[in-house]
């Protein structure tokens, strides 16, 4: 019996992987949120705020449809092979931007710390511009995917940063 090449297995259910990729990160990139959500209540309610912060029920469309893109992007990515070394680093820097997108809830809500969320997402601002570099040279539709997220990041970087400074 030969062990089985995990990299070259075609994807013989592709709508059961898409559907598995997009709710891991809906669910995923949920939790911080989630696990924030009281401070949201109540620390983050009495910050002071710029005149362009959104109304606190935008958050979670918006999050939830930019998660499902991720997750989207990246099983586009992972069609293309895991031999490939362009798809291994796409990935891989698709992980690194999505933990630094996890941690930011917990930094900037959970340790009530403006200036704490800037330290994360500023590089998670480059890490998407590098995934977004990296998927294109695989997959350029999951590059497209992953354009509305770095432009809804670079907003939230300005926004915290308002956050930070008016506080």
């Amino acid at each position: 019996m030969s062990a089985v090449n995990w990299r070259s297995l075609p994807d013989r259910r592709p709508f059961v992987t898409l559907s598995s990729v997009v709710v891991a990160c809906v669910l995923l990139g949920a939790a911080g949120g989630l696990i924030t959500a009281p401070q949201i209540e109540t620390w983050y309610t009495t910050l002071n705020k710029p005149g362009f912060t959104p109304p606190n029920w935008l958050f979670g469309p918006v999050w939830t449809v930019l998660y499902a893109f991720q997750g989207l992007a990246a099983w586009l990515v992972w069609r293309a092979g895991l031999d490939d070394r362009r798809v291994r680093v796409a990935l891989g820097l698709f992980v690194v931007q999505f933990v630094l997108n996890v941690a930011w809830s917990p930094a900037f809500f959970g340790l009530e710390s403006p200036v704490l969320g800037l330290v994360v997402i500023v590089p998670l601002w480059f890490a998407i511009v590098a995934t977004i570099g990296a998927a294109a040279r695989v997959e350029r539709r999951a590059a497209a995917l992953l354009v509305p997220y770095l432009a809804w990041v670079s907003f939230a970087t300005a926004l915290n940063y308002a956050i930070w400074t008016l506080n």
